[in-house]
């Protein structure tokens, strides 16, 4: 048996979880999973970590497996309103990106306007089929286009959030961190 039991604090709700006769607080759960985390990146092995949570060294192993992005695949980067494009497309030739697709707000109103109805259609079709071969796609773009993008292809999204939708002006985004990002993906 599977409940959903809600809570309140001055916060707002806590969910507490009835599994069987458990009482499971996913809050502890999610801030034990941050800690466990945090150690790790910080650089502490797995059995030490292990340790300090009071857990077998097999569960941080599966834990890191549960989210692990593959090293060395194929990255593709979709970005758009970008007041910046250039750099960003010289980040991605120098870091050896193997699809990129950024645009301003200018250039993205002259890929929707130039095109038929059926060519945009066909176009996007296209481009998510080629997206799609990538392992991992970095989405740089609105809150509701990074989720509209992460329903279309079935593949690790990594967003980079430059504001809410909708946007109408071109962004800066900053091509070291994008350079970064991209390196941690890598290696």
């Amino acid at each position: 048996m599977y409940t959903t039991l809600c809570t309140y604090n001055m916060r707002g709700m806590i969910g507490v979880l009835r599994i069987g006769e458990k009482i499971v607080n996913r809050q502890k759960i999610h801030q034990t999973i941050d800690s466990i985390l945090e150690m790790r990146c910080n650089g502490l092995s797995q059995i030490e970590v292990a340790q300090q949570i009071g857990v077998d060294r097999t569960f941080i192993s599966r834990l890191e497996t549960l989210g692990e992005i593959r090293k060395g695949g194929r990255i593709a980067i979709i970005g758009f309103p970008i007041k910046n494009c250039d750099e960003i497309y010289a980040v991605a030739r120098q870091e050896g990106i193997d699809f990129c697709l950024v645009l301003s707000e200018q250039e993205r109103w002259d890929f929707v306007q130039t095109k038929s109805g059926i060519e945009l259609f066909n176009t996007i079709v296209d481009m998510c089929a080629n997206v799609r071969k990538h392992d991992i796609v970095i989405i740089i773009g609105s809150n509701m286009r990074i989720k509209l993008i992460e329903a279309l292809i079935d593949k690790p999204v990594i967003s980079v959030q430059i504001g809410e939708s909708p946007i109408e002006e071109d962004k800066y985004v900053d091509p070291e961190d994008i350079r970064n990002l991209v390196r941690q993906l890598r290696f």
